[in-house]
């Protein structure tokens, strides 16, 4: 298995206490190797919270996180980093890709802790395939300020897959986006699962980029449910 939650519980403030938030309660699944999961619900269901954790952004209340064979808890901080920059990777609504770097210097961004020579260099041909692939190549050197939001939004699809991750969490990643551009997004993410062997959960509104994964479930009280 690829990734497990098991018995998540996450609550802010002090358990049975009238200001105590109980966002998510005691959920469990498992994603397998290149599975494609949606994750749906209102604003504020928890569905942010609930990639954190499984992305190791944020901890669990209760409960374990599995992440290749591997308990969360049990690694230092240095692991952890590790698992982010290789095992993960992110797509967020806002690309937040950095304004003083070129569209390719964002994409190779995740490199720099690397110290592998060879490494970069192929991962500099594998930035190029990608970029190429995503249709940007005549973009590489603008900066995102002379991009569309659709066109950073597609570079930072290319950031989250440049050092081959096993699986790639997108929390709404086509929440900003017109419905041309979120919809050419959306096919975009269900081919690159194909292409690049990388399994998916997707945190979204939208219904239509939900279709295109293999299972949703859906967040209702903090609680998870298949539809």
């Amino acid at each position: 298995m690829l990734a497990e939650l098991q018995h998540i519980t996450k609550y802010y403030g002090q358990p049975g206490s009238s200001i105590c938030n109980h966002v998510l309660k005691d959920i469990s699944f498992q994603i397998a190797n290149n599975e494609r999961i949606a994750i749906v619900g209102p604003s504020g269901s928890g569905k942010s919270t609930l990639l954190n954790i499984l992305g190791t952004l944020d901890k669990p209340s209760a409960g374990k996180v599995v992440l290749d064979g591997n308990a969360v808890d049990q690694m230092q901080e240095v692991q952890l980093a590790e698992i982010r920059n290789t095992f993960l990777g992110f797509v967020f609504q806002l690309h937040h890709l950095l304004p003083q770097l070129t569209l390719l210097e964002n994409v190779m961004l995740p490199l720099l802790p690397r110290n592998d020579h060879q490494y970069k260099v192929s991962a500099n041909e594998r930035a190029l395939k990608l970029i190429d692939r995503v249709g940007l190549s005549n973009r590489l050197h603008q900066y995102p300020s002379q991009l569309s939001v659709g066109e950073c939004q597609r570079t930072a699809v290319v950031r989250a897959l440049i050092n081959k991750p096993r699986l790639l969490l997108a929390d709404e990643p086509t929440g900003s986006l017109d419905a041309a551009n979120a919809d050419q997004l959306s096919n975009l993410l269900a081919e690159l699962n194909r292409e690049q062997n990388v399994a998916m959960i997707i945190a979204t509104h939208s219904m239509e980029l939900a279709k295109k994964m293999d299972k949703i479930y859906q967040l209702r009280e903090g609680r998870l449910v298949i539809s």
